[in-house]
């Protein structure tokens, strides 16, 4: 970054050598001891090791090859939020011992509003989105606030630092389900006014970035505003986010609206489509969740933000299994951390938790729903950009290079087997042979419990 943060290098040609870490699909861990990723413009051309690099000539002169650079830790694809509310920033981890409702209506609403002042919001994305970088999180999917000047203007701020991104100005008119002084004023005004958010965003002119349709939720949208913003959807062939079954309040008030569950309601308005992202999830029904991988959309696991609002446990497993695509999600405020990280170590224990339950006298009987630390870094990668339909999520010939170097963070109190602090990407007992899948997994793991984050690259770019 430049002194300012601002991103100022360019892409062209680049060629990185250390141990890559990735999960190419869930349940599965790839590990390559001393690989030489070559990428050029920002696109993945060439894996190899680096015995083969070297026999051909490390150091590149005018016309051929760039020299080498040489990381310590390990390489890892940058990791990938699908739901994150940018507005909500300043609120982080707090609150959270209210209900659903209430902590929308008495404390996030209100917040929200502020957004009104761009100058206020702007301060406010230029304090997230390289914040959000240095955590190793390369591309995020926001929520903003229902201004149009305000979410172009986080889209300006996501491309002056680098960072991969979905937009989506929240459309919100529904006189029950909003207050009156951040609303909407009526459909028209929500799809116009998403349209004209499409229009600037896209105008902004940066490859990274891109508009998504966001009507939040049908507690807060009318009929009409769904069907337009579907329609609109359609029309300029932007995905579509929001929020589905994610409380008892939210899944009660859904059914007794429109007679059917929050899944079936969204596909009927129009909104259940290839790469939809719904938020959440807790409560969907096998029957949504076979629509759901027939039509190509998917969810958002916000598994430390369930914890507190969503009633009950994400079946992760469960949906994975039923063909539905799943991303890892930080779903700031409503989760009080913005690292990925921690959400996919929490993903693993409500999964457990889910498989056991938390009252012995119920907990028999139970279907499986365990996952693993592979299975959760696959949501957070290659899990999430199967879910926004991104040419990234996994570092492999053909992706862009969108990439973290990890190391063991000393502070975390992360130890190997025997008992000393692993403080790089190359301790003494992780120097096994890169099929030993044992070894991967617990250096994975390990990882997910303790990185920290040294570089980060977004399309071939250093932006950290």
């Amino acid at each position: 970054m430049g002194g300012d943060g601002a991103v100022t290098g360019t892409a062209s040609t680049r060629r990185v050598r250390a141990d890559i870490l990735q999960t190419p699909a869930p349940g599965v861990v790839q590990a390559l001891t001393d690989h030489v990723v070559s990428v050029v413009d920002g696109v993945i051309v060439d894996i190899s090791p680096y015995s083969a690099v070297s026999e051909a000539g490390e150091h590149g002169t005018a016309g051929e090859a760039p020299s080498i650079q040489h990381l310590d830790g390990v390489l890892m694809p940058g990791l990938i939020d699908t739901h994150i509310h940018a507005p909500q920033w300043p609120q982080l981890g707090t609150g959270l011992d209210l209900d659903l409702e209430r902590w929308l209506f008495d404390l996030t609403f209100p917040l929200e509003a502020r957004c009104a002042d761009v100058a206020y919001a702007t301060a406010l994305w230029h304090d997230m989105v390289p914040t959000l970088l240095r955590v190793g999180t390369t591309t995020a999917v926001y929520h903003a606030s229902n201004h149009v000047a305000a979410t172009t203007a986080l889209a300006e701020v996501c491309a002056h630092y680098g960072q991969r991104a979905l937009v989506g100005r929240v459309a919100m008119d529904h006189r029950d389900g909003t207050p009156e002084y951040y609303r909407d004023s009526d459909a028209a005004a929500a799809v116009a006014a998403s349209a004209r958010s499409i229009d600037e965003i896209r105008a902004v002119g940066s490859s990274l970035v891109d508009a998504i349709v966001t009507p939040r939720f049908i507690p807060a949208c009318s009929d009409a505003a769904l069907v337009g913003l579907a329609e609109l959807a359609n029309a300029t062939g932007v995905r579509v986010q929001t929020h589905c079954a994610e409380s008892d309040w939210e899944h009660s008030a859904v059914l007794a609206r429109t007679g059917c569950r929050d899944a079936q309601a969204l596909d009927r308005f129009g909104l259940l489509a290839d790469h939809t992202v719904l938020a959440h999830g807790t409560h969907l029904h096998d029957d949504d969740l076979t629509r759901m991988a027939a039509v190509g959309a998917g969810v958002a696991h916000c598994p430390l933000s369930n914890s507190y609002f969503a009633n009950a446990v994400f079946g992760a497993r469960r949906a994975i299994t039923a063909g539905v695509r799943v991303g890892l999600g930080t779903d700031v405020a409503g989760g009080p951390s913005a690292s990925l990280w921690h959400n996919a170590a929490h993903a693993v224990t409500v999964s457990q938790m889910l498989t056991d339950g938390v009252d012995p006298a119920g907990a028999e009987g139970r279907s499986p729903a365990r996952i693993d630390a592979s299975t959760a870094m696959w949501m957070a990668t290659l899990g999430g950009a199967d879910l926004l339909g991104l040419p990234v999520g996994l570092i492999e010939v053909g992706r862009r290079f969108d990439a973290i170097e990890v190391r063991y963070d000393p502070a975390s109190g992360v130890r190997d087997t025997d008992g000393g602090t692993m403080n790089d990407g190359h301790a003494a007992n992780d120097n096994h042979a890169a099929n030993d899948d044992h070894a991967a997994r617990l250096r994975l793991e390990r990882l997910m419990r303790s990185a920290e984050v040294c570089r980060v690259w977004v399309d071939g770019i250093a932006v950290v």
